[in-house]
C-alpha cells in the first residue's frame, strides 16, 4: 500500500468543522472504489441462503452442518489453515464465567387446542417443523405420547400472583421470554406457552426464544428441562379470549426432544499476509434462526475475503502484511473458547470488527450503518478509521451518511476488554422493520445492495487496517485528533446549555464541576487513542515515533483547556445575570456513604469476559444483577485493573456512562464473596 504521510500535520492547528459533510482521502476512496467494484452480491446472497437453510433449525446438529459449510466455502474461496473445531457443548464447562450450554436436538413438536373445538386455522398454535421459532430452543421433552393439560393464563409475573396460581400439571401461558420458566418447572407446571415478542406489530409471527437457563443464556446441566413454546401474537390473544370465553381450555403437547454432552463448532480460517504474524479479525456469530441476524454478517465477512482474494489475484491489490482472520461461531460461546483457547494469537490481533448485523431493504434512511466504537477504556485510533472508511464509501453513495455509536454490550463486541486487549468496532443496520430473534426475520427481508454495502465496507477497513504501518501512523493519529477535538466539543455543548439555563449559585457550580471533569477525561481518552496508534510500529521504533506525537498531544491539551475556560466564562457569565457570585465555585456532588470504602479497595479480575453469574442461582445473589450484559456494570470491571482502586474506578465508570445510583462497594464484595473477584488492598 502507498503510504499515506502528511507532513507537518502534527503541528496543524485542530479543525474544528462539525458541518454533515463526508470527508473523502484520495488513497481510501480509491481503495472503497476498487472493493465496491468487485463484490459480488449474488454470491454474498447464496451464502446467506445456505446459512440460513440450516441455522433456522437452530439444534446442534444443523448447526454442525453449518460449521461444516463454512468451513468448505473457506476454502473456496481461497482461505488458508481452515479449521473446523470442536468446543464442549457440555453443560458444565466454563470459558472465562460463560458455562457452556448443553447440545440439544429436536425432531419435532406440536401444540394443538383439543377442548373447546376451534375454527382449524386456530386450531394448531405451533408446529417445529413449519416455524422452528415456535419451540423455545432447548424446551424440554414430552413423553411419547405427549401430555394434554389445561391452559392457566398467568396475567403478571409477580410473585404474589404466580404463588396463588395453581399451575401444576398444567400449561402456563405469559407474556415472559423464560425469565419464569424455572420457577413453573419448581411449581410442577406442565410446560410454558409464551406470546411474548419485541415487535408487537408482528401478530402472526413466532418470537425466538433462545434463553432457557435457570440462571443465564444457555441452558446447562443445573437447568430444568420445561417444555416451552412461543405463539404469536394473534395466537396469545385469541388464547386469552378462549379463555375468558369459556373458562377451560385444553391442549396437547408433543416434543421430541433430547439433550446431551456434544460440541457447539466454529469454523476459522485466514486470508494470508505476508511479512508479520499479525492478525486482523472479523468475527460473526452462526447459530442463530434469522436471516439478518446472523446469516448476513457471516455472509459478509465470506464474501469480503473472497473480494480481496480475487483483486490480489488480479494485481489489483498487493497481499496485506497481516493476515486476514474469518472466525464464524456461536455468540459468546463460540468466541470466548476461541479466545482463550489461543491466547498468543489473540496477542497478535491488533484489531477486530464484528459483524451482527442486518441488510435490510436498501432506500429506508436507518438502513444506512451506523458503526458501534469501543469503550472508553479501550478508545482506539480504530473508531476514527472505521468512520473515515465509511465517509469514503457512502461519499459514493445518494442519501447516505455514516453514523457512529457508543459502546454496547450484548454480542462478540467484548474483545476489547483489557485482559483480552483487541480493539473491536461493530456494523449495525436494520432490517427494515423490528424483526429482532423472530420468525419474520427472513430471506426476503434482505437486500442485496444493502449486503453489499456492508461487505465493501468491511473489505475496504480490514484490508486497510492488514496492509497499515509505521508510515500511517502520522494521518492516522491526525484523524483520531481530529475526532478528538469533535468528541470534546459534543461534551462541552450540553453543560454550556445547562450553565446557560441555571437558575441558582448551587447549580452552576455542580455543571462547571461536572462539565470540566468530563472535559478532562475525554480529552485524556482520546490522547490514548492517538497513542494507540504506536501498535503499528516495530517495537524497537516505538519511542521514536512516541515523540513525534507530542506536539499533537499537547495541542489536544490545549484545545480541552480551552474548552474548560469558555464553560468557565459562561458559568461566570450566567452567575453575573441571576445575582449570583462570581467566578463561579465549582461544586462536587455529595458523597455516597456507601463508597466510604472505595478508596481502601482495589479489586483484581480472575477471568476475561463479563461475569454473567450464570452458576449461581437468583436467590443467592443478594438483589445484585447479572453482570452478561449490563453496560455500566461492564464498565465499571473493564476499568478494574489491579492497580487502581474503586473510588478511581467508580469515578471513570461515572464519567463514561454518567451519574449511577449504585452500590459498587456491596456488588465487587459480593462477586469476591462468591469468588469471581479478589479484593486487594490498595499499595501505599
Amino acid at each position: 500500500m502507498r503510504s499515506i504521510v502528511l507532513s507537518l500535520c502534527l503541528l496543524a492547528a485542530p479543525h474544528l468543522g462539525l458541518a454533515q459533510t463526508l470527508r473523502t482521502d484520495p488513497q481510501l476512496q480509491k481503495l472503497v472504489q476498487d472493493v465496491r467494484a468487485e463484490v459480488n452480491p449474488s454470491e454474498a446472497m447464496d451464502f446467506m441462503l445456505r446459512v440460513y437453510e440450516t441455522d433456522r433449525w437452530f439444534n446442534f446438529p444443523k448447526f454442525q452442518e453449518t460449521a461444516e459449510y463454512i468451513q468448505k466455502t473457506m476454502n473456496a474461496i481461497g482461505l488458508r489453515k481452515v479449521e473446523l473445531v470442536a468446543t464442549p457443548a457440555d453443560g458444565v464447562t466454563q470459558f472465562g464465567f460463560w458455562t457452556m450450554p448443553l447440545a440439544w436436538d429436536v425432531k419435532n413438536a406440536v401444540l394443538e387446542i383439543v377442548e373447546p373445538a376451534v375454527p382449524s386455522d386456530m386450531r394448531i398454535l405451533a408446529d417445529y417443523r413449519r416455524v422452528p421459532a415456535s419451540l423455545a430452543m432447548w424446551s424440554g421433552p414430552t413423553p411419547p405420547g405427549g401430555v394434554t393439560a389445561e391452559v392457566v393464563e398467568l396475567k403478571s409475573s409477580r410473585g404474589a400472583e404466580l404463588e396463588r396460581l395453581d399451575v401444576r400439571g398444567k400449561m402456563v401461558l405469559v407474556d415472559d421470554r423464560g425469565g419464569l420458566k424455572a420457577r413453573l418447572y419448581r411449581m410442577g407446571a406442565a410446560g410454558m406457552i409464551s406470546s411474548s415478542t419485541e415487535n408487537p406489530e408482528l401478530i402472526n409471527d413466532h418470537y425466538w426464544i433462545n434463553s432457557w437457563g435457570d440462571n443465564g443464556w444457555g441452558f446447562t446441566k443445573a437447568s430444568s428441562p420445561l417444555v416451552g413454546f412461543s405463539i404469536t401474537p394473534r395466537q396469545g390473544a385469541y388464547l386469552r379470549s378462549l379463555l375468558a370465553r369459556t373458562g377451560k381450555v385444553r391442549v396437547r403437547a408433543v416434543v421430541d426432544s433430547r439433550y446431551y454432552s456434544g460440541s457447539y463448532p466454529y469454523t476459522t480460517g485466514i486470508l494470508e499476509g505476508e511479512g508479520s504474524d499479525e492478525e486482523v479479525l472479523e468475527l460473526g456469530h452462526t447459530t442463530e434462526q434469522g436471516a439478518n441476524d446472523n446469516a448476513t454478517g457471516v455472509a459478509s465477512m465470506l464474501e469480503s475475503l473472497a473480494t480481496l482474494n480475487r483483486l490480489i489475484d488480479a494485481g489489483k491489490l498487493k497481499r496485506p502484511r497481516r493476515s486476514i482472520r474469518i472466525l464464524a461461531m456461536p455468540e459468546l460461546y463460540g468466541s470466548m473458547p476461541y479466545l482463550l483457547n489461543n491466547a498468543q494469537r489473540v496477542q497478535r490481533t491488533i484489531g477486530a470488527i464484528c459483524l451482527d448485523t442486518a441488510a435490510g431493504p436498501y432506500d429506508m434512511a436507518d438502513t444506512a450503518y451506523t458503526f458501534q466504537l469501543n469503550p472508553d477504556v479501550a478508545r482506539s485510533y480504530q473508531d476514527a478509521l472505521v468512520m473515515r472508511v465509511a465517509e469514503n464509501y457512502y461519499a459514493g453513495a445518494q442519501r447516505r451518511f455514516p453514523r457512529w455509536a457508543p459502546y454496547r454490550t450484548g454480542t462478540d463486541t467484548f474483545l476489547s476488554d483489557p485482559l483480552i486487549g483487541v480493539p473491536t468496532v461493530k456494523p449495525t443496520g436494520s432490517s427494515g422493520v423490528n424483526t429482532h430473534h423472530n420468525s419474520a426475520d427472513t430471506v426476503d427481508r434482505v437486500d442485496p445492495r444493502s449486503l453489499r454495502d456492508l461487505t465493501a465496507m468491511l473489505a475496504a477497513y480490514v484490508y486497510y487496517l492488514a496492509s497499515a504501518g509505521e508510515a500511517e501512523i502520522p494521518w492516522l493519529a491526525q484523524i483520531t485528533a481530529n475526532r478528538g477535538y469533535e468528541n470534546i466539543l459534543r461534551v462541552v455543548e450540553p453543560y454550556l446549555d445547562r450553565v446557560e439555563s441555571a437558575s441558582g449559585a448551587e447549580t452552576l457550580g455542580r455543571e462547571l464541576y461536572a462539565g470540566v471533569a468530563k472535559i478532562a477525561y475525554t480529552a485524556d481518552r482520546d490522547q490514548d487513542a492517538v497513542l494507540s496508534t504506536l501498535r503499528l510500529a516495530p517495537p524497537d521504533r516505538r519511542e521514536k515515533i512516541r515523540a513525534t506525537l507530542d506536539p499533537l498531544l499537547k495541542t489536544m491539551q490545549r484545545f480541552a483547556g480551552d474548552q474548560s475556560d469558555r464553560l468557565r466564562r459562561a458559568a461566570d457569565q450566567r452567575a453575573l445575570q441571576i445575582g449570583a457570585a462570581a467566578p463561579v465555585k465549582a461544586l462536587a456532588p455529595p458523597a455516597d456513604p456507601r463508597r466510604a470504602e472505595a478508596p481502601r479497595i482495589v479489586v483484581q479480575r480472575k477471568r476475561p469476559g463479563t461475569i454473567t453469574l450464570d452458576d449461581l442461582p437468583a436467590e443467592k445473589r443478594e438483589g445484585f444483577p447479572s453482570g452478561a450484559w449490563d453496560v455500566p456494570l461492564i464498565a465499571a470491571l473493564n476499568w478494574c485493573d489491579g492497580k487502581r482502586n474503586l473510588a478511581e474506578v467508580i469515578r471513570l465508570t461515572e464519567l463514561e456512562q454518567g451519574p449511577m445510583n449504585f452500590d459498587f462497594v456491596g456488588y465487587f464484595k459480593f462477586l469476591a464473596r462468591h469468588g469471581y473477584v479478589d479484593i486487594i488492598q490498595p499499595p501505599k
